[in-house]
């Protein structure tokens, strides 16, 4: 089982999407199971739970992991493909975002274009790497830090844009016979804190740095 995988395709992103069948692909991550295992933790009929099934296995979202048998009945053990999805930018091709129509550092939903682009890009080179069957080299870097003021953001921004800028000009080699480009990118926005932690209203203060580096070998 993977640990998080991507949905590119639209009819699959849909039957994700259906709550009963997320709470089936929830169900079995945790472990391989029956339909009628399943029927007693959904509150649904045997058939009705198979009939779902069926369409999340349709998709690859979900896999025969073995079979049993009970009584005079074989059972089909199912399994989710991957603990985790993320649907991919590309399920919604025609609206999917685009930070190349503006750029505003500052702007929260041009980051949210950037994030989205990130997701997609990624999704497509793990599957181009999983069916090519090579490793990807990829990189992230997660942290948080927590300004004492307004003005200490600023400055942490100015200096972090300077220094990734003096790499960047370092290692750029557009003329390299070879070589691979890659795309890096960098985020400061405010830390989301659970739903019974948050306040009335306002940002937390604190904030996530991120940045990452894809390339397939």
């Amino acid at each position: 089982m993977l640990d998080v995988t991507v949905i590119e395709d639209p009819a699959a992103a849909a039957v994700s999407l259906d709550p009963i069948r997320g709470r089936l692909l929830a169900e079995l991550a945790g472990g391989p199971a029956s339909a009628a295992m399943l029927a007693g933790k959904v509150g649904l009929p045997r058939q009705k739970v198979n009939y779902h099934l069926k369409a999340l296995e349709r998709h690859g979202l979900v896999e025969l992991a073995g079979e049993r048998r009970k009584g005079n009945v074989t059972e089909r053990l199912m399994r989710a493909t991957a603990a985790s999805y993320v649907i991919s930018p590309l399920a919604l091709a025609a609206v999917q975002p685009d930070p190349d129509r503006f750029r505003d550092q500052l702007s929260a939903r041009w980051l949210l274009a950037v994030g989205a682009r990130l997701v997609r890009d990624v999704g497509t080179l793990i599957t181009g790497a999983t069916r090519a069957r090579k490793r990807l080299a990829t990189y992230a870097l997660d942290g948080e830090v927590r300004f004492a003021s307004a003005g200490d953001r600023a400055a942490f921004i100015e200096e972090l844009t300077a220094g990734v800028s003096a790499l960047v000009r370092k290692y750029d080699s557009p003329d390299a016979e070879g070589g691979r480009g890659h795309r890096i990118v960098v985020a400061v926005h405010p830390t989301v804190k659970p739903q019974a932690e948050r306040p009335a209203s306002g940002p937390t203060g604190t904030a996530e740095v991120a940045a990452a580096a894809d390339t397939q070998e």
